[in-house]
């Protein structure tokens, strides 16, 4: 429409994809789809100029700006203190008679019943900018007054803190940003899911992906069940494969409206439908076919959320697909062959060579390029034969040992615990090693032709919630620096240590610590470098005494340990051997006379004393906490989680969740055993409780919070709760930098009336 309408609203009908000035991003879509004749719930919106005009005649602009005028942004406790006031100013501000009457009069025109009411922002001169997730929705509003509140309260939002320092940081003007309001009919959905019109994993812009679950579709956006999977060619329509899942609940709304607390509950599914099909067949093909209207009406593959009731299946969003890879190296054809082993996947990919079995790690040497390393499991001192390889195959070991997180770093398709390799294999036997499906094949059985995706223009998604990365190797710095990350979340030691090859303790003896400390500065240096102004989050080594026993005069000093995983490590380490920690802390401050986006972060912390002690010896060493030195603590050990606040007062700028350790001490599992690999699991509920805890304490004690463990890695779903909960970032394997950028998107998006402040 060429000209925007002067009264308080507008209905989806009148407005399109050019609207997104007055109407947002996410009015400006259910438009163009509804007048497109896609079947959306029907609805309206209050435009952002009825919000220009309540902040005009309520005089509440200047207040406002006169508020943020004083504000630092980066001071945490008045950021919120202002941001409470300013939503106040909002909220108890009288809305003009005549604009509420329009909004209360749409309403009845919709018949009434309940509605989702949902913020949608906008930046007029401002296209490219992303404000998902920062604004609030409220879903199941009923009545006409109510809903005038929950419009007024999405204006508020605007302000919420999280708004207000994400538009500082990108230099966003406060009043520039307007907010439109969506109010559309509740679906009560029957039956609901997503639908991709490329294989998100293959990149493959030929197929159709539909994923269907009973119920309502945040359960399985959120990925708390597992759907229905129905794979279409696109052209034909055809359904090429099916997967069946058992759902034993499923989300429905809460019947009880006294129950304030909880909107909608789970309920459990009869027995005889728990393994049924949730869609039927003419179903799926009639949301293909919408799926394919869509893709043709935005030129782009899209990732869309639908739902099903009774008889009538709905479009509730759509957005591009963000996360297909160019360039994908994609085998022609499926997998065949015949199977020698298996075990279980541990880095994705597909890559044939010829073995080298190495049962000693002084014989990495005899491993080639491109051939494959089979070991009974691997530490620090294999990294070198590691980034030589095609790909990895281990006896021991489950989807978070050593070998599973650096081969995912270094992009190496990897098997673990498949309890025989280098038993079974032979020396120089070809294989095909199938790092998506956990298998071994016997000879080369797969083409490795490259298969180029169409180029398709996506643009970096924008989140509130920041996406780091875990690193390791110097060698990849460069180039990861270069995607879409905003630091790194997770800088471990063992590629550096692994390349100075000598245990430092035996070059201090040997006179050589000088050696050590300039060859760990020149690796930090490195990581610094390429990602300075953002953040560099380094992880103090955490060996174990296995593995410091592999580096040249480690047995010196390391005792044998039964199980060196609860023995002798980190934090404890520093506080007994200062001589070697202070070769560390020489390396940090060497790197920190340039860039200071160094940070330091404290691993294995069993008690608060053992944090404090490590901390004054840190400041005694001349890394002192300071507005530009970042001290944070790992979070693995369950008494973190209990003694947390403790253990801010002791002095923390921020926390890092180690899921796989914490995973472990919480649930009492090996967490490299393949037997237990089914119980290890960072979504049990008791795992669960503790990473809520820990962020909403760290929330309220305006602490920052991240997780670098290998779960946000492995589950988007848990991803999604964290980003909920309140969590300030996320730190993801280089592989997964993508997709969990779009997960995060979608979780901000979909985050509801819980939106949480920095």
């Amino acid at each position: 429409m060429n000209k925007r309408p002067k009264k308080a609203i507008a209905w989806f009908e009148e407005i399109g994809k050019a609207d997104i000035p007055i109407a947002g991003g996410k009015g400006a879509n259910l438009g163009e789809m509804t007048k497109a004749r896609i079947p959306v719930p029907p609805g309206f919106l209050v435009t952002a100029d009825t919000y220009f005009r309540f902040m005009q005649e309520a005089q509440l602009t200047d207040k406002i700006r006169a508020r943020l005028k004083i504000l630092n942004p980066k001071h945490t406790k008045l950021l919120q203190e202002t941001a409470f006031e300013i939503k106040q100013m909002i909220t108890q501000a009288p809305m003009p008679q005549d604009m509420a009457d329009e909004i209360k009069k749409a309403y009845q025109k919709m018949h009434q019943g309940l509605v989702a009411v949902r913020s949608s922002a906008t930046a007029e001169d401002l296209p490219e900018a992303s404000f998902a997730g920062q604004q609030s929705t409220f879903l199941n509003v009923q009545g006409p007054a109510n809903v005038v509140e929950a419009v007024q309260k999405c204006w508020a939002s605007l302000f919420e803190a999280r708004a207000i320092f994400y538009r500082h940081e990108q230099r966003f003007d406060h009043f520039k940003v307007g907010i439109a309001v969506v109010v559309q009919r509740m679906v009560q959905s029957e039956i609901s899911g997503v639908a991709f019109t490329a294989e998100p994993l293959s990149s493959d812009e030929k197929k159709i992906v539909i994923e269907a679950a009973y119920g309502l579709g945040e359960a399985v956006v959120s990925g708390e069940l597992t759907p229905d999977m129905y794979l279409l060619d696109k052209e034909s329509l055809h359904v090429l494969e099916k997967k069946v899942a058992t759902q034993e609940w499923q989300l429905v709304r809460n019947p009880d409206i006294r129950d304030r607390k909880r909107k909608n509950i789970k309920v459990n599914i009869p027995a005889k439908c728990k393994s049924h099909q949730k869609l039927a067949n003419r179903d799926i093909a009639a949301l293909a076919k919408l799926a394919k209207m869509i893709e043709d009406l935005y030129k782009c593959p899209q990732d869309i959320e639908w739902a099903k009731e009774q008889e009538n299946i709905y479009i509730v969003q759509t957005r591009p697909i963000t996360t297909l890879k160019r360039g994908a190296e994609v085998p022609t054809e499926g997998v065949k062959g015949v199977e020698i082993m298996s075990g279980l996947p541990a880095s994705p990919g597909v890559a044939a060579g010829r073995t080298e079995i190495i049962v000693d790690p002084s014989e990495i040497v005899n491993l080639k390029e491109g051939e494959v390393l089979v070991a009974e499991m691997t530490t620090p001192d294999f990294v070198p034969a590691m980034k030589r390889s095609a790909a990895i195959v281990t006896d021991r070991g489950g989807r978070t040992c050593h070998a599973a997180i650096v081969s995912r770093e270094l992009g190496v398709p990897c098997v673990v615990g498949t309890g025989s390799a280098t038993k079974v294999l032979k020396e120089k036997q070809l294989v095909t090693v199938d790092g998506y499906q956990g298998k071994v094949y016997k000879g080369k059985v797969i083409s490795h032709a490259k298969v180029e995706a169409p180029a398709v223009a996506r643009p970096r998604l924008k989140t509130v919630t920041k996406l780091y990365v875990n690193l390791a190797d110097p060698d990849l710095a460069e180039k990861v620096s270069a995607r879409d990350v905003d630091g790194v979340g997770l800088l471990r030691a063992e590629f550096m240590i692994a390349n100075i090859g000598q245990h430092p303790r035996y070059m201090i003896e040997q006179k050589q610590g000088g050696q050590f400390v300039d060859r760990l500065a020149q690796g930090l240096y490195t990581f610094a470098k390429a990602f300075n102004p953002r953040p560099v989050v380094y992880r103090t080594t955490d060996f174990k005494t296995n593995e410091y026993r592999n580096l040249k005069g480690g047995d010196k000093y390391e005792e044998m340990e039964e199980n060196p995983m609860l023995g002798y490590r980190g934090c404890s380490r520093y506080i007994k051997e200062r001589d070697v920690f202070k070769l560390e802390a020489e390396a940090i401050k060497k790197v920190r006379e340039t860039f200071t986006n160094l940070w330091v972060m404290v691993p294995f912390v069993r008690t608060v004393t053992e944090f404090e002690q490590t901390r004054d010896s840190l400041a005694a060493l001349g890394l002192a906490r300071s507005t530009n030195f970042k001290l944070w603590m790992m979070v693995e050990v369950p008494s973190n989680i209990i003694l947390m606040n403790r253990f801010i007062d002791a002095g923390i700028d921020g926390i890092s969740i180690g899921s796989n350790d914490l995973t472990q001490l919480t649930l009492g599992v090996d967490r490299d055993s393949p037997k237990l690999a089914d119980v290890f699991d960072e979504r049990d509920e008791a795992v669960l409780w503790s990473l809520e805890r820990a962020i909403s304490i760290t929330n309220r004690r305006r602490v920052t919070s991240s997780i670098c463990g290998q779960a946000p890695s492995v589950y988007p779903e848990l991803t999604a709760k964290l980003v909920r909960w309140g969590i300030n970032s996320v730190s993801v394997n280089p592989d997964m930098i993508e997709h969990t950028r779009e997960v995060i998107a979608r979780a901000e998006e979909d985050a509801g009336i819980s939106v949480h402040s920095i």
